[in-house]
């Protein structure tokens, strides 16, 4: 299994990260069409749609996406879209988390169906103007989602349930603890405190989300780290409600030792487009 994970891992990283760095911002959407085309395919079989109509979500999703290109949305400013968008975001999440596995099955399917696929059109829309703003803000969106699971496992092995009597959510994910939440948000301010000194020092003009929100002051950046680790938990959470409510270990085996595509990008459907608005809201 840890084999098969770092394969994929590797595979997964050569793929991005020439995307993520070839000059011309073109490979990048493409990349992401992929993903969020294979996660719009998962995402329909999720909610037991018939087998046609699950790679039809898959193609839907990417019609989407490249009609928002082709139109030009991806070269506006989208403050009302990121801002809405990260409303509902909270709004859903806080809801579905107090009303538990059952309530998922009781929304109409294609209500829950058409919410996942602007879900995924929104994270893709919202990791290609996160690029254009610069790899550096990008990055470090992407690194606050990835260091905060990292801190929360290796906090959660070591202090889980020493301070706290109950997991952070027994029904939907026996794993998880409220230390290791704390971890998480402990690591990824450190993170960003030390992201914030290297772009002063290294990329005074190419500012990451941090140094974006630490321009606002300290207090900013607590709470926009604070907010961006609760949310990262929160769609992991939700994921595994959906995956729960579904009777699924994984979204799918697409990804050998890692599951599915939306096993892996769950926690950034919501923060991609947060930190849009939050970097919408802090320059107003």
């Amino acid at each position: 299994m840890l084999r098969q994970r770092v394969i994929t891992a590797i595979v997964l990283l050569a793929l991005f990260l020439p995307a993520l760095f070839f000059p011309h911002p073109v490979l990048l959407p493409v990349f992401g069409l992929l993903m969020m085309g294979l996660g719009a395919w998962e995402w329909g079989r999720l909610n037991t749609l018939p087998k046609w109509a699950a790679y039809a979500s898959g193609l839907l999703c990417v019609v989407l996406c490249l009609v928002s290109w082709q139109i030009g949305w991806l070269d506006r400013p989208l403050p009302y879209v990121w801002m809405a968008g990260g409303a509902v975001w909270v709004l859903v999440t806080v809801w579905l988390l107090a009303a538990g596995v059952q309530t998922w099955q009781r929304i109409p399917k294609t209500l829950r169906w058409a919410v996942g696929i602007v879900a995924l059109w929104l994270a893709w829309m919202a990791m290609v103007q996160a690029h254009r703003i610069g790899v550096n803000f990008l990055m470090s969106v992407l690194c606050l989602v990835w260091a905060a699971d990292v801190f929360a496992y290796f906090a959660g092995r070591a202090f889980g349930l020493r301070f706290t009597r109950n997991k952070l959510a027994p029904s939907i994910s026996p794993g998880k603890s409220w230390e290791g939440v704390w971890g998480g948000a402990l690591g990824v301010l450190c993170l960003a405190l030390l992201w914030v000194l290297a772009d002063v020092r290294v990329q005074p003009q190419a500012a990451s989300f941090f140094s974006q929100m630490y321009q606002g002051g300290w207090w900013l950046l607590l709470i926009a780290v604070a907010f961006m680790v609760a949310m990262s938990v929160c769609g992991d959470l939700i994921e595994s409600l959906i995956k729960r409510s579904a009777g699924v270990k994984d979204s799918s085996g697409l990804l050998p030792g890692h599951g599915g595509v939306l096993d892996r990008i769950d926690a950034l459907l919501p923060t991609l487009p947060l930190a849009m608005m939050l970097t919408t809201v802090a320059h107003l």
